[in-house]
């Protein structure tokens, strides 16, 4: 079995390798569910592809590194799908937060920690 490290190295050169494009700035609202506010950037790595056919979505934080602080891996029933989420310079608040996002109604997650 390999160790951790190697799916740690493979995401750090997936993201360095992208274009990182903000589609939904903090603060804005969803198109489809105006009441959900963006707490971070919000957005994906242009020229990857996701389970679900579209690019890898990332969550970018507040810490000044865009290093890869974790990994959301999510679950949603109603959608029929699941997904990777990639979480971008993000605080251990940061991480958490997002990590109850993605554990609502339909949804569940699991939240993959760098470790430091």
């Amino acid at each position: 079995m390999k160790d951790n490290n190697d799916f740690w190295l493979k995401v750090d050169q997936l993201v360095a390798t992208s274009n990182i494009k903000i589609e939904r700035p903090q603060g804005t609202s969803h198109p489809r569910y105006p009441s959900f506010v963006y707490p971070l950037d919000y957005g994906y790595l242009e020229d990857t592809q996701a389970g679900d056919g579209s690019p890898i979505d990332v969550w970018i934080g507040t810490l000044f590194s865009r290093t890869v602080t974790a990994v959301i891996c999510s679950v949603d029933l109603e959608k029929r799908d699941t997904e990777i989420k990639i979480l971008l310079g993000c605080t251990s608040a940061e991480n958490r937060n997002i990590f109850d996002i993605h554990n609502k109604g339909s949804q569940s997650a699991i939240l993959l920690v760098r470790a430091e």
